[in-house]
């Protein structure tokens, strides 16, 4: 179906037949009264993804099932991989049955026009996926700064609360991080869930890009957990006006935020928050 000029192949939006979820017999122990019986409990599903660019494998990631498509188009344009050019297809395994490879394979076409690949064939943990600090340098000096006009950090500080209100698998699972979309008038529109918080990150880039909404200019994305240099650069890259996060930033993730002009908050609860790049 086409999506301002785009074809997508196989689903619409990436939705793998692959369930976010797998039910498991436990059994609850504890030193006052351990239970005897059995129940079952929603565990988060993880498995890898291979991304291909033009016919080249460019990552394979540990993510959860789910907007395969926003993941792979989010990660090429985060990464740098499309310098600019438009994604023509986004589809399931080019070379072969989407069914055969497990819905585990996307692939994602400039028809040849985006720079030249390089292969990739490290798996990128779930935990973290950016591989090799020598490239930071490089990869800062391709952004421009952000623009926009700031957010307040009123709407900031609100922002976690209303992502958590939207995690569904979280709520299921108790396994996988989130980000969200926040707009200038404090509402979270847009929230994806992942093993993997940078894959969370990159499926919201990856809607944005699909529905020709980036750079994601004036506007902010909300994270759950930590802020690192990745969650950061990948923040930069979208276009976001700010980052705020549930937890502490690195070190040289302020840096970095520093760097991109981009409004960065860490230990967003219940109200408050700590400014880290204002």
């Amino acid at each position: 179906m086409p999506v301002d000029g785009l074809t997508i192949a196989s689903y619409a939006t990436g939705v793998s037949p692959r369930s976010r979820s797998q039910q498991r017999l436990v059994r609850r122990w504890s030193s006052d009264a351990p239970e005897r019986g059995r129940k079952p409990h929603a565990l988060a599903t993880e498995e890898p993804l291979a991304i291909e660019l033009d016919g080249v494998r460019v990552a394979t990631t540990m993510r959860t099932p789910g907007h395969d498509f926003e993941l792979a188009v989010g990660f090429c344009h985060n990464e740098g991989l499309l310098g600019g050019e438009q994604v023509v297809e986004v589809k399931y395994c080019a070379n072969g049955s989407a069914a055969a490879t497990a819905f585990n394979i996307v692939s994602v076409s400039t028809a040849g026009r985006a720079p030249e690949a390089t292969p990739r064939l490290a798996t990128t943990t779930s935990s973290c996926g950016f591989c090799g600090t020598d490239e930071i340098d490089e990869l800062a000096a391709r952004l421009d700064p952000v623009i926009g006009d700031r957010v307040d950090w009123a709407v900031l500080a609100g922002a976690p609360d209303q992502l958590r209100s939207k995690q569904e698998l979280f709520d299921a699972t108790g396994a996988v991080h989130a980000a969200g979309v926040v707009e200038s008038n404090g509402t979270v529109s847009l929230v994806r869930e992942d093993v993997g918080r940078h894959n969370a990150v990159d499926k919201l880039a990856g809607r944005l890009l699909l529905d020709a909404k980036l750079p994601a200019t004036g506007q902010a994305v909300v994270v759950s957990g930590r802020a690192s240099f990745e969650l950061v650069h990948k923040a930069w890259a979208a276009g976001f006006r700010a980052l705020v996060a549930v937890s502490a930033p690195t070190a040289l993730a302020a840096a970095t935020a520093q760097r991109a002009g981009l409004q960065l908050a860490g230990f967003a609860r219940d109200g408050s928050l700590e400014i880290y790049v204002d």
